[in-house]
């Protein structure tokens, strides 16, 4: 049985202050799952379709993804913590 694909959307743009504080969280987040979740950076100014096609207002936008269907969204810089909530509860 293969494991169901757990997906993080990670919409940023390089001018968005709180996109930039959130970049090491990530960074910690994809080193902790590695292998688990995968997580996918966007950059919105060169994505606009796709962002678009998300529904994306506001940056950044982290999109959780478990078979390819959106189960959680965070609007704005939030805490490890959070993240790790939305990630574990995918995971279960």
């Amino acid at each position: 049985m293969t494991s169901p694909e757990i997906v993080v959307m990670d919409f940023w743009a390089e001018w968005c202050g709180p996109c930039r504080m959130m970049n090491p969280v990530i960074a910690r987040l994809e080193k902790e799952y590695e292998g688990r979740v995968k997580f996918i950076k966007i950059d919105a100014d060169n994505n606009s379709a796709l962002t678009s096609e998300h529904g994306v207002m506001s940056l950044p936008t982290f999109i959780f993804e478990k078979n390819k269907n959106e189960v959680a969204r965070v609007i704005g810089a939030t805490s490890e913590a959070k993240m790790k909530e939305e990630i574990e509860k995918m995971l279960k």
